[in-house]
């Protein structure tokens, strides 16, 4: 990687266009996972407690697997490690199709732990925009990547309507089409230009860079996991019980698809101008932005349960993603040096993965076990924000008050 291709961030746009049309294309499938996921669980297991189970375990394993990937990616490269995820969705969709036709809950299980190899390998769509990118247009790159997913809020839902009751088996069709997905990003990943990173040692043999914990001592990367953490777990948590929280009210599928596919826009809308915003104001202003807005979305969600209080909660919900979840990418992305970020950031999205497991597992036990009614467990959702954003925003004060020669 040499300073002018850095410096005109040509092959950064390169990388960039291809990682949008994968966002786009291949991340349209995680859309329509979470929306079918919780209803699919909640036909098939034995317990309605267990509804959301499949989801979790996507989530899991998106969490077991951020580790393993992010050191595949230091080995062998960006391309090979989207390669594999790849392969791990197509897996993943045809278990869970072949699942459903058997009505067997516990394969249902096993399609969905496949899935999360490919969420993983998603996952580093964000950090392999700003391989290659310069300092100035590093938010950039990031928020045009994630912007991608604005096309895969309309293709997602849209392509469910179409697909889950397709076939005599419901949502098998919707899987099947997983699997085309996964097969057309195997394609687009082979035009992905991003060099291997510098080697981990010396030529003594020591390894470069500070170890793992020296990493998550320092304040600026802490604050960032920490920060990456609450906005995804919370939003999951909302969203894996949006589905059954509106159809509990009476709604039909349709109308929770509707707003699924609202909160997705919502998530990816504003990463057209997050981007610039990040660079004009800096990224602890946009992340605490982002943290407000969410509790926006827990107050509009606990004020009632009309299709009117589920789509403003759910837009809310998207857009403080955004801005919690970039920002503390940014901000991660520009604290460590190239050869170390194998080992940061696989640690990055282990924590923030395993919150998101811990949200979602969560998110059916509130659902279906708190009070006897969708609205009281719609309420109980809304409610456990409050302790996460309390600590996510206690960690940015802290951070702004440190001096700021010992934010690195």
């Amino acid at each position: 990687m040499t300073a002018n291709i850095i410096s005109d961030d040509r092959l950064a746009r390169r990388n960039v266009a291809v990682l949008v049309l994968a966002q786009a294309i291949v991340g349209a499938q995680m859309p329509m996972i979470f929306a079918i996921g919780g209803l699919a669980g909640q036909s098939l297991a034995p317990n309605p407690l267990f509804a959301t189970l499949p989801i979790s375990l996507v989530v899991l394993a998106n969490t077991l697997m951020a580790n393993p990937m992010s050191w595949f990616m230091q080995r062998y490269g960006r391309r090979a490690g989207f390669w594999l995820g790849s392969a791990g969705g197509t897996a993943g969709a045809m278990i869970s199709a072949y699942a459903l036709t058997q009505s067997s809950f516990y394969l249902f299980l096993v399609g969905a732990f496949f899935t999360g190899f490919y969420q993983s390998a998603q996952g580093f769509f964000r950090f392999a925009a700003a391989d290659t990118a310069s300092d100035a247009f590093r938010p950039k790159a990031i928020s045009y990547v994630m912007a991608g997913g604005l096309a895969a809020a309309i293709v997602g839902p849209q392509l469910l309507k179409v697909t889950a009751q397709a076939l005599p088996v419901s949502f098998l069709g919707a899987y099947l089409a997983v699997v085309v997905l996964n097969l057309v990003g195997a394609i687009l990943f082979t035009a992905i230009r991003i060099p291997r990173p510098e080697a981990h040692t010396s030529e003594d043999g020591t390894i470069r860079g500070r170890t793992t914990w020296e990493m998550l001592k320092t304040p600026t990367i802490l604050v960032a996991i920490i920060i990456a953490m609450v906005s995804y777990a919370l939003m999951n948590l909302v969203m894996t019980s949006t589905p059954l929280a509106v159809v509990g009210c009476g709604f039909d599928q349709d109308r929770a698809f509707d707003i699924v596919s609202a909160h997705v826009l919502a998530m990816f809308v504003p990463s057209f101008f997050t981007g610039h915003l990040i660079a004009r104001f800096g990224t602890r202003k946009i992340v605490a932005a982002g943290l407000l807005i969410l509790a926006s979305a827990g107050f509009v969600g606990m004020m009632g349960v009309e299709l009117e209080n589920f789509f403003i909660a759910l837009i809310l919900l998207g857009v403080g993603w955004n801005f919690g979840f970039i920002g503390a990418t940014t901000m991660l992305a520009g604290a460590h040096e190239s050869y170390e970020r194998g080992r940061i950031q696989g640690m990055n999205d282990m924590i923030v993965f395993g919150g998101v497991t811990i949200a979602s597992l969560a998110s059916g036990g509130l659902m279906n076990g708190t009070g006897g009614t969708a609205q009281d467990g719609w309420m109980a959702v809304n409610l456990a924000m409050v302790p996460f954003l309390a600590l996510a925003g206690a960690a940015l004060i802290w951070l702004v008050m440190r001096p700021k020669d010992e934010d690195y």
